[in-house]
């Protein structure tokens, strides 16, 4: 037996925008350079990496990614530094959650 910790962001509405999923996705462009090709990777359409992105930069105020359209040399993305610090704070968050969560467990169930 375990105990599992998911770090989910909800809006007003207590709507999803932010979590594991939008985090990998964005750690994803960072490393490729492509949001398409990170879709790919974790078998998602590119449609719905989109929408994903879209909708975390709609409720957080500000953009994630800068796109270039493709065209001859290709296109691309690359994450901001607003989007990379929130990346980072996002994960110093989540670990801590997990930390915590885990101590709590051993007080609790003493295993």
């Amino acid at each position: 037996m375990k105990a599992l910790t998911r770090l989910i962001f909800v809006d007003d509405n207590n709507e999803k925008f932010f979590g594991e999923g939008p985090y990998r996705l964005l750690r994803g462009v960072e490393r490729t350079g492509s949001l398409r090709a990170t879709a790919m990777e974790m078998g998602m359409s590119y449609t719905k990496a989109l929408k994903l992105v879209n909708n975390a930069e709609k409720e957080l105020g500000f953009q994630f990614t800068t796109r270039v359209v493709g065209g001859k040399s290709g296109g691309g993305s690359m994450l901001t530094e607003q989007g990379k610090e929130w990346l980072n704070r996002y994960e110093k968050y989540r670990d801590a959650c997990l930390k915590e969560n885990e101590r709590l467990y051993r007080e609790y169930y003493g295993e």
